[in-house]
């Protein structure tokens, strides 16, 4: 390769990889949940005042989406997560001064205003995931990914969580800027039925199972103009300032929509405050983190040669990073395509990563 594009190589490469890089640090990523079964009945009103939500844990408080690094938000997030035989239920509680909401009409692009949001991919293959948006209002946008926007997407905006469930409450006013708020929680029941299209083996999680699962708060800053909630405007632009965006696991980058660095969230067999179960990292995790390094690498190879590597020497030249023991990938490449294959940790079957991002075997 070229010195000069060389160098421009390296560049891009440490910014691609910075959050992988990130997980040595004393935040762990991606960030982990253990989920349990529901004990109990769960009436779907945004309050998480049922025994079920009291013996679950919460998250981590959500924090900046670029990282740790980044200021704390000035309002905590958290959420917790059940299940049973016919819901994934997700409860979040958001501390906020001056709740603030208008969207009324379902399918409305509510990321606008402040809002909450749910990421799912059942496989973890990084394609045919599922978004939903929530505001305090209860006004809901649900949405299909086929493939990451970077990779055209598109979103399925008439795809539907059929049966789904929105409860929230308010602790203060809506709407109100005459007073000082607490917070609002929102309750969420979402029906596998719908949930298990895009599952491995097209079923409901079994114990032990994982998901990649993330958690996305949107917070906009507010003025009062004529005693009614604004958008806080820039004077340098005379645009508003853009938002705040709170996560559960960081993404390294202002962008949900990479499904691989979202959280796990692991389905236990017990029921809720009947015992604990220690959170299992998979044994081919490493070599799906390996791949992905790849991945980021080829991204930035592309864009400076308009062609993928054919090689781990082609592609990292004398700076290889740190791979498992045994990790030999394959790599089948054309022009503007690629597959790349590793075996599995139990020599057993094979990992397979394309251009496009999908990971899978």
């Amino acid at each position: 390769m070229h010195r000069k594009k060389l160098v421009l190589f390296h560049a891009l490469l440490i910014l691609l990889l910075i959050p992988a890089a990130s997980q040595g640090q004393s935040h762990e990523l991606p960030r982990k949940y253990v989920t349990y079964h529901t004990a109990g009945t769960l009436t779907i009103d945004g309050r998480l005042d049922e025994p079920d939500w009291q013996n679950s844990e919460w998250t981590e408080d959500f924090a900046d989406i670029e990282g740790f690094h980044m200021p704390v938000p000035t309002h905590r997030t958290r959420a917790k997560i059940l299940y049973d035989e016919q819901y994934l239920y997700i409860g979040a509680e958001l501390s906020e001064t001056d709740i603030w909401a208008t969207y009324t009409e379902d399918e409305t692009v509510i990321f606008h205003e402040n809002n909450f949001e749910v990421f799912i991919d059942p496989d973890g293959d990084t394609h045919n995931y599922y978004e939903l948006e929530v505001n305090a209002l209860g006004t809901k946008w649900d949405l299909l990914l086929v493939k990451p926007y970077i990779h055209g997407g598109p979103p399925i905006n008439s795809w539907e969580i059929i049966g789904l469930k929105v409860g929230v409450h308010h602790a203060g006013t809506i709407n109100n800027p005459a007073d000082t708020d607490t917070l609002w929680s929102v309750e969420l029941a979402l029906p596998w039925e719908v949930l298990r299209e895009c599952a491995p083996r097209k079923q409901r999680p079994a114990p032990g199972d994982q998901w990649r699962i993330n958690f996305s708060r949107v917070e906009w800053r507010l003025d009062v103009v004529n005693g009614k909630y604004t958008k806080r405007i820039n004077p340098d632009t005379g645009r508003p300032w853009p938002e705040y965006n709170w996560i559960w696991s960081p993404q390294g980058i202002i962008d949900m929509h990479h499904p691989d660095r979202w959280g796990f969230v692991q389905f236990s067999g017990l029921k809720a405050g009947e015992g604990k179960d220690a959170f299992v990292v998979h044994p081919d995790e490493p070599i799906k983190t390996s791949l992905r390094k790849i991945y980021e690498a080829q991204r930035a190879y592309f864009h400076l040669n308009r062609e993928y590597a054919a090689s781990l020497g082609e592609l990292f030249g004398d700076e290889l990073p740190e791979f498992p023991e045994n990790f030999v990938p394959v790599f089948e490449v054309t022009p503007g395509q690629y597959l790349i294959r590793a075996k599995s940790a139990d020599g057993q079957s094979w990992w397979k990563l394309t251009e496009d991002s999908k990971i899978w075997n």
